[in-house]
């Protein structure tokens, strides 16, 4: 059937997404929980059709003989973190992060607190059709859900001192419009928030980590601004001149503070392949590993799990520390940079030097006909060889679009965009 993507089921809500199957995920899940009769936090963002997929899912977690726990509405990561703080069997997150409001998803999370592997997602698949199963289970609110995430935030950054720091954020309308502001201030920063009001439907809407704009705006007399995207796993950072700082800088501050700590496990950070090459050439010369995966952040923690290392993420902002919780956390992202920083001023970092990159989309035939196109692997070979420890060539099809992803990376921004064009122009005569 192929319902769960590289981030649980996703669709239009009411079209693809229905209340009838949330209710069969929700009994199926339960299902193949090993406890007979599992305890399932169910979390949400705030989109409209938020509540009636939780309230599907619930029930369907019920008919499946488990005892869903509504936790209401909190970031992704509060439920990778509270299943296992509270000892229960399974998380369930409604959410579809940063798309639209008219989306939505709901994905899953064992009692360790990770997402759910490819073989437990088609299990759940192949129960779908099945019916109630013994004796129902029941619905209840999980009172105090949002209270012990922050009381595991503060604990973690007790030592962090905000008291100097006038901090603005962006919380997109989302899952963050409570919390993050109340564990900044809990910290002692002056805080400023802003998409703070959600309605059901401006969820991401020109706000959040896909908008930084509005941020940059409104730096004038504030120290540092962070934007967070609609269920709160995912931050981008901007200082108070106005520049924005990406997941790479943020990982890199990260990666040197926690070595620096002792609380960087093997001395190495995974990431993927669109990292900036300037993050590869910092963590070089501090003798911190790269282990590079493709893109999305469940390969990023599957490698962190196979190396044991702790510290991981992506350019878009999913930065994930395996010591607080194994899962892209935006607000604990942000206060671990400034930890990094020692509560001090985010234009002042220097953790890294950023290339100059330059990313084509070509649209294409057929992606998967990049494999054998000869000529482009050869001038990607070339480019690359002139380039050699200066900066680096990637070529790759996209994975849901007809499109090949041209992306260069060079010390000058004119050569980054001269290479970036002879490859793209050279894929589109080749496979347009």
């Amino acid at each position: 059937m192929g319902l769960f993507g590289t981030d649980g089921v996703r669709g239009i809500a009411g079209e693809f997404l229905t209340a009838d199957l949330a209710l069969s995920l929700g009994r199926a899940a339960a299902t193949i929980a090993p406890a007979e009769s599992p305890q399932v936090l169910i979390v949400r963002d705030t989109r409209e059709s938020g509540e009636m997929l939780e309230a599907a899912l619930a029930a369907g977690v019920a008919a499946g003989g488990g005892h869903a726990l509504l936790g209401g509405v909190l970031p992704t990561p509060a439920a990778s973190l509270l299943v296992r703080r509270y000892g229960f069997d399974l998380a369930a997150v409604v959410s579809a992060s940063h798309n639209p409001y008219e989306d939505n998803g709901i994905k899953f999370f064992g009692r360790e607190g990770m997402k759910l592997d490819d073989e437990q997602e088609a299990e759940i698949e192949r129960r779908l059709a099945g019916g109630a199963v013994g004796s129902p289970g029941r619905v209840r609110e999980l009172h105090g859900a949002a209270g012990d995430y922050l009381r595991e935030l503060e604990l973690r950054f007790r030592d962090l001192d905000l008291t100097r720091l006038r901090v603005l954020i962006d919380c997109a309308n989302g899952a963050t419009y409570r919390v993050a502001s109340e564990i900044f201030r809990r910290l002692g920063a002056d805080v400023d928030a802003i998409a703070v009001e959600p309605d059901g439907r401006n969820i991401n809407r020109d706000c959040g980590s896909t908008h930084l704009g509005h941020v940059a705006e409104r730096m004038g007399g504030h120290d540092a601004g962070f934007a967070f995207d609609g269920d709160g796993d995912r931050v981008l950072a901007v200082d108070r001149n106005g520049v924005v700082v990406d997941g790479d800088e943020l990982m890199a501050l990260a990666a040197l503070h926690l070595r620096g700590r002792g609380r960087l496990p093997g001395d190495g950070v995974a990431v993927t392949v669109m990292t900036n090459y300037g993050f590869h050439q910092a963590m070089d010369a501090a003798g911190i590993e790269v282990a590079t995966t493709p893109v999305g952040d469940r390969h990023v923690l599957a490698e962190l799990c196979r190396r044991g290392w702790a510290l991981g993420g992506e350019q878009s902002g999913h930065i994930i520390e395996t010591g607080f919780v194994p899962a892209g956390d935006g607000i604990a992202s942000a206060l671990l940079a400034l930890e990094a920083l020692a509560g001090g001023d985010l234009a002042e970092r220097h953790a890294m030097q950023k290339l100059p990159q330059r990313l084509v989309n070509v649209r294409v035939r057929d992606r998967d006909a990049l494999k054998g196109a000869a000529e482009v692997w050869s001038a990607v070979e070339r480019e690359s060889q002139e380039l050699d420890g200066r900066g680096r060539v990637l070529v790759r099809p996209s994975g849901t679009e007809p499109l090949v992803r041209v992306m260069v990376e060079a010390p000058a921004r004119d050569e980054c965009e001269e290479i970036a064009a002879r490859l793209a122009n050279l894929v589109e005569s080749e496979l347009g």
